[in-house]
């Protein structure tokens, strides 16, 4: 059969996708899927309280509409309400799911047996967990699959959000340590940025090279690791000089045991996690 310009033979199928909660995380999700065109404009359709939200997708042609209406035909419904507002949004959208339809949750804490328990039997969920860097495609979200979820449905989830930036794949059984580790460590790193600026300010430098300084640094540093792959702690010895600047910091983080107090509360946070949960 001929083909046309518009749809040519090897061209892959186009989604349609539903946002549920267009706000910062839905919507950092739904731009890279645009910028990525794993969907065009037309093919989206989403749902948020947020008036100014709304302006901003109706001028990207995107059609804002309300939960049940924006699930009907979609291939991939995005939940990204409040936690405490997904279960009533899927009792109200579930029904219109087409068959086959997959749903990705980005709902901190919401187990997948909540999300299983308010959508029809044998729908595919996917739970995820996400982090802020996501709107500028730096993030890092770790999927978990449901029961029902083909891996099919959950290689679709995985190219879906690795436009976001990095994917993993993990049991929901570790899904408080993720949030602990990624979902929660943009705050981490910026609470020990905001300290590397202040330190510097302390000695002399004005607040905007102290953040050139310290943002480029953590930047590089952090590049490192991806790139070689080399464990951050044989590349922190190689920084440190015997008798040196670094030696004398490190003994001073040491002393006052700094990566002690981080872990603690990273176990901290993975307990407050299971407990919202």
């Amino acid at each position: 059969m001929a083909t046309t310009a518009d749809q040519p033979r090897d061209a892959a199928p186009r989604l349609v996708v539903a946002v549920l909660g267009a706000g910062v995380m839905g919507g950092a999700v739904l731009t890279a899927i645009l910028d990525a065109q794993h969907a065009g404009p037309g093919d989206v359709r989403v749902s948020t309280l947020d008036p100014e939200a709304a302006d901003r997708w109706r001028a990207r042609g995107v059609l804002v509409t309300g939960n049940a209406e924006a699930v009907d035909g979609a291939d991939v419904v995005v939940v990204a309400t409040k936690p405490a507002d997904v279960a009533g949004v899927l009792d109200e959208a579930g029904p219109r799911l087409k068959p086959g339809a997959v749903v990705i949750s980005l709902a901190a804490g919401v187990r997948l047996a909540l999300l299983e328990g308010h959508l029809p039997a044998g729908t595919a969920v996917v739970r995820v967990m996400p982090n802020t860097p996501a709107v500028i495609g730096e993030g890092m979200s770790a999927l978990s699959p449901g029961a029902s979820c083909s891996p099919e449905q959950l290689e679709l989830a995985q190219q879906l959000l690795g436009a976001c930036g990095q994917v993993v794949t993990v049991p929901e059984s570790a899904q408080n340590a993720v949030t602990a580790v990624s979902g929660s460590g943009p705050a981490y790193l910026f609470y020990l940025l905001e300290a590397m600026i202040d330190a510097g300010v302390l000695l002399g430098l004005s607040r905007p090279v102290a953040t050139e300084l310290a943002v480029q640094t953590a930047y590089g540093a952090a590049s490192m690791v991806r790139r070689n792959g080399t464990h951050p702690g044989l590349l922190r010895e190689q920084v440190t000089s015997p008798g040196g600047t670094t030696a004398a910091a490190l003994r001073t983080l040491d002393a006052k045991a700094v990566k002690a107090a981080m872990m603690e509360a990273i176990e901290a946070a993975a307990r407050r996690s299971a407990e919202l949960a």
